[in-house]
């Protein structure tokens, strides 16, 4: 999953089609994302000390990652995301459509480097 944290996404289906938000968490083992604002749900909590009003509490559900694109930051449009080798054998993500860099996924190795 291409999809990280902080990132800016759109949701592509389901019912908050169209909403965007940023990623607050990845679940990699689910695939799923928590978007801040997106599939809100109504938690009711009991009286405690840590909560001594109790009642309904809002709270984002995950969705799955298959229903969310992510928004390009050069034409905040959604695009797909794509993994390119730089020159010094660095790996990062960047957006297809625009082909700007997404910020680096693994340090450089020697084996990748180019020339």
């Amino acid at each position: 999953m291409l999809i990280r944290e902080n990132d800016e996404v759109i949701v592509i289906t389901g019912e908050n089609r169209g909403a965007k938000g940023k990623v607050l968490r990845v679940n990699r083992d689910a695939n799923t994302v928590v978007i801040e604002g997106v599939n809100k749900v109504y938690k009711h909590v009991k009286r405690s000390a840590k909560n001594p009003q109790g009642g309904r509490l809002h709270k984002e559900m995950p969705i799955a990652a298959s229903n969310v694109m992510l928004l390009c930051p050069e034409t905040k449009k959604r695009t797909r995301v794509g993994v390119r080798y730089l020159k010094d054998g660095s790996k990062e993500r960047f957006a297809k459509k625009s082909g700007v860099s997404l910020g680096s996924i693994s340090p450089a190795k020697k084996r990748y480097a180019q020339g």
